[in-house]
């Protein structure tokens, strides 16, 4: 029983370590970053008022969005491979530690404590997280939302169509897998797909109502 307590008490230890170092390299805005530097002003004074790649793309051409795509896909992939390195040093499940990365990452880019927690809707973020937790899953999701959205021209098509398929197939995956964790995985993944759902609520709106923004569509 003291056995059992020691552990469960270091696994929350760790878990919120692991949560605010997430949570805080997620808070790093590129896209406020970038147009900040680049452009001497704020991106989500513009546009969609998104701070994330394709508002910059909009508004201040393919060079800015490179590098607000590349931190916000990197910040994902750093802040999951940190936190399973955390708990694994800690001798609790890696796995865990990384999911649980993922979660406060993408919350950090939603929210981001240095810019008034305004921030973006966590795509690129979302899907630097998936791919280290689970890059089977992220190669379908890819293969499924790309031509999606080339041939759509509607980003946010592809987007929540990734979002809805990350726990479907991250729990499926596991079942092929029996994997022993595949309650918490798909806990956790339920989690990120609901934040990203959230997030694009009013673009969820317009896809039903026929009036989404078309890449290259003039307003």
């Amino acid at each position: 029983m003291m056995v059992m307590s020691d552990f469960t008490g270091k696994f929350w230890l760790f878990s919120i370590l692991v949560a605010v170092i997430a949570y805080l390299i997620g808070s790093v805005s590129f896209a406020v970053i970038v147009s900040r530097l680049g452009a001497q002003d704020d991106v989500r004074q513009h546009g969609s008022g998104n701070a994330g790649m394709t508002n910059i793309l909009r508004n201040y051409g393919k060079k800015f969005a490179a590098f607000t795509a590349i931190g916000d896909f990197g910040k994902g992939i750093v802040a999951v491979l940190l936190g399973r390195m955390i708990f694994s040093l800690a001798g609790i499940s890696a796995f865990d530690g990384g999911y649980i990365a993922a979660l406060f990452a993408v919350l950090g880019h939603l929210f981001p404590l240095y810019f008034g927690f305004k921030g973006g809707k966590g795509v690129l973020t979302g899907l630097g997280v998936m791919l280290i937790l689970n890059p089977p899953v992220v190669t379908v999701i890819i293969l499924l939302t790309v031509p999606i959205a080339w041939f759509s021209k509607i980003v946010s098509l592809a987007s929540v169509i990734g979002y809805v398929s990350f726990p479907i197939l991250t729990g499926l995956y596991d079942f092929w897998k029996h994997s022993p964790d595949i309650w918490f995985n798909l806990f956790f993944a339920l989690l990120i797909s609901a934040l990203g759902l959230i997030m694009h609520r009013d673009n969820i709106k317009r896809l039903l109502n026929g009036t989404e923004y078309r890449f290259g569509q003039k307003k």
